[in-house]
């Protein structure tokens, strides 16, 4: 429910990155030409912005309201009483607790590194690819102590956006 409400948002934030990754190269020229003058090239990548109608911020607005529901669920999860010990499937038998066997914050940690695989990177620089596959990583570790019922949130959030993601790339 709450991916389809957010769709129209990360909608427009995946035609902006998929833009952002089209004038990449005039991007890079204008920062070759212009690299003295860092005023200048602010301006000239604004102009290039303004007449591609490409909205850099655009690509991360829409994880700010995600990010409150992810934080009241993790508030939800720690405070109700009433969700503990309540059975969910499977080997999960409470939504607060950590899963005890790790399969839910590795397949987030699987499923956001096919994520990332697929979404169309506005910056090929290499080394900052390199850092940007530790992030599932990163998550993953983060992860494996938080409730169950937030990483199967942030799991199934991803399985989601990857399939957003395969939409706009058609």
């Amino acid at each position: 429910v709450v991916k389809t409400l957010f769709f129209p948002l990360q909608y427009n934030m995946y035609k902006s990155m998929s833009k952002m990754r089209l004038i990449q190269p005039e991007m890079k020229s204008i920062q070759e030409r212009f690299a003295a003058d860092p005023q200048r090239m602010r301006a000239e990548q604004a102009k290039l912005f303004q007449r591609e109608k490409v909205n850099p911020v655009a690509g991360c607005l829409p994880l700010i309201p995600t990010m409150f529901v992810f934080w009241s669920l993790f508030h939800v999860l720690n405070v109700t009483i009433e969700m503990r010990h309540t059975p969910f499937v499977g080997w999960i038998h409470d939504l607060t607790l950590k899963d005890p066997f790790y399969v839910t914050p590795i397949l987030m940690g699987a499923t956001m590194l096919w994520q990332q695989k697929i979404t169309p990177v506005a910056n090929p620089d290499p080394m900052q690819q390199k850092i940007m596959m530790f992030m599932p990583i990163m998550f993953t570790v983060m992860f494996l102590n938080l409730p169950s019922g937030l990483v199967i949130y942030w799991f199934v959030n991803n399985l989601l956006g990857i399939g957003q993601q395969w939409l706009v790339n058609r």
